[in-house]
């Protein structure tokens, strides 16, 4: 079956390896979603289909949800928004998944659909930032200084560090280059419970299966089951940045536009601050 379904919030569960678009399974399912999100387009059933296909980092779930119900609420329109980790959401647009908006948790993969000529770079921008956190179960009492060779193998234990994958997914990358500058990553690199995305790291965390993980500051405000038991210095990792941008390939470019006013809104900012992102100025 396919591992992407349509709806308000579909999971993409994607390889980041290219391969064949005959022989990769998201391949096929950009092909389905593009079928499925046509009978909602213009000739179709009036008002029968979303008016838009965003494509989310993943840890935009909570904000982006709350978004789009305030547009169908207030403007009458409705996206569907698919979540993944960037690099799966970049590699589906490369293979001609019907996108969009674009958003990204980081500025490489915008860059790399850039590069590719697969955004209209005038609709280019950045949106807002994150913090990175580290995170334990509810009801850990534990407090990190998070400084240069602090003991995380011990804080770890017996069990594995929860990151999403550290070689393609922003969060990952953000958390490695912190481990990193941090001067304990090669401490605790054969430790670590990879997941696709960050969500699902926080999900290892919420659940009990990992002692901690490393998230963005906003997933752990979204999840009542886990505490934030310390903070990233910025000055450890790359300025983490949400840009935004309309997809070349977009049919909807005006209603594309509307959406990205309203994520610009006072509304909406709101809604971020809220969730623990950080407003742009």
């Amino acid at each position: 079956m396919c591992p992407m379904s349509v709806s308000e919030g579909p999971n993409m569960n994607t390889s980041d390896a290219p391969t064949s678009a005959f022989r990769r399974p998201g391949a096929l399912c950009a092909l389905l979603l593009a079928l499925i999100f046509s009978a909602g387009s213009p000739g179709g059933a009036q008002g029968a289909g979303p008016d838009l296909l965003v494509f989310a980092a993943a840890s935009l779930k909570t904000v982006l949800d709350d978004v789009n119900a305030h547009w169908q609420a207030n403007a009458g329109k409705r996206a569907v928004i698919s979540y993944a980790s960037s690099a799966a959401l970049a590699k589906q647009i490369e293979q001609g998944a019907p996108a969009d908006i674009f958003i990204s948790a980081d500025e490489d993969w915008m860059d790399y659909l850039a590069e590719r000529k697969l955004i209209r770079p005038e609709t280019r921008s950045d949106l807002v930032g994150n913090r990175l956190v580290l995170i334990a179960p509810k009801g850990a009492d534990l407090h990190v200084d998070i400084i240069p060779g602090f003991p995380l193998p011990s804080l770890v234990g017996h069990g594995r560090l929860a990151m999403a994958n550290t070689d393609a997914v922003p969060a990952g990358k953000y958390g490695r280059a912190a481990l990193e500058s941090l001067g304990v990553w090669d401490s605790v690199k054969d430790r670590i419970a990879q997941a696709e995305n960050v969500r699902a790291a926080l999900l290892l965390v919420s659940r009990g299966e990992a002692p901690l993980g490393i998230v963005y500051k906003s997933d752990a405000v979204s999840e009542p089951a886990v505490v934030t038991v310390g903070s990233f210095p910025e000055s450890t990792h790359p300025r983490i940045i949400y840009p935004v941008a309309v997809v070349a390939g977009s049919t909807k470019p005006d209603a594309a536009a509307a959406f990205i006013d309203l994520l610009r809104s006072p509304e909406a900012r709101s809604i971020f601050e809220k969730q623990g992102f950080t407003i742009l100025e």
